[in-house]
């Protein structure tokens, strides 16, 4: 015959193994969910630059296993990278060492055996960090901008807003005096008349574009006016 204590050990381990077929359950639906994620995610240790996980997803499009994958540690991105872009990998590690808080952009890969490239937007954030606070682990996240097909006209858009305001970022380095005379030189003015509209002298107009050419890194006046086109000079 069970005694009251009996029956409240019973009805305590009932109530655990409930708590563990659900927190399955939950475990199963999550793993699931990662699996079918229409993006490629992953973690590796940012030292190697070695993956040790990553979903199904990414297993079906890149066409290598997560063991192939670690396996070949950095070697695995310069298979699927562009050749072009593979010195992002390295910028990318390089970065995280230096305890960055995230790392992202654009880059062209290609799926094993393929002969197409395709472009993929991502971004990675520290993940875990050793005992000294450095970066140990990063997370991954790519998309295929080709699954982006049904709103071309805002992905250029995007992409447009995006150099926008990268080169307003670079046009910041400018003084307010440096801003004025780009924005007359764009709409074609010469020195000569860029320093009457300014009552300033032609040799200060001469120095400020210098000064400007340097700010920006550029080599003469139709990079400099294609950059402030951009930055939405007219």
């Amino acid at each position: 015959m069970l005694t009251d204590s009996d029956m409240g050990r019973n009805d305590s381990l009932n109530a655990l193994q409930k708590d563990n077929e659900r927190l399955k359950t939950q475990i199963h639906r999550l793993e699931n969910i990662l699996n079918h994620v229409p993006a490629m995610l992953y973690t590796h240790e940012n030292s190697i630059k070695t993956v040790n996980w990553c979903n199904r997803y990414m297993e079906d499009v890149t066409g290598y296993t997560m063991a192939e994958m670690t396996n070949l540690g950095l070697e695995f991105f310069r298979q699927v990278m562009h050749p072009e872009d593979f010195d992002l990998a390295v910028i990318a590690q390089q970065s995280f060492r230096e305890n960055r808080n995230a790392f992202g952009g654009l880059l062209r890969f290609r799926k094993r055996g393929a002969e197409d490239w395709c472009w993929l937007a991502g971004i990675a954030i520290p993940f875990t960090r050793d005992d000294q606070g450095d970066v140990k682990e990063v997370i991954c996240a790519f998309v295929d901008l080709t699954l982006a097909m049904d709103t071309n006209d805002q992905l250029a858009e995007a992409i447009r807003d995006v150099i926008r305001r990268q080169n307003n970022d670079l046009l910041d380095k400018l003084t307010n005096r440096e801003k004025d005379i780009l924005k007359l030189a764009v709409k074609g003015l010469n020195n000569k008349e860029i320093a009457e509209i300014l009552s300033l002298s032609r040799h200060t107009i001469e120095t400020h574009r210098k000064n400007i050419r340097l700010k920006l890194k550029v080599r003469n006046t139709t990079e400099l006016v294609a950059i402030a086109r951009k930055a939405g000079y007219q």
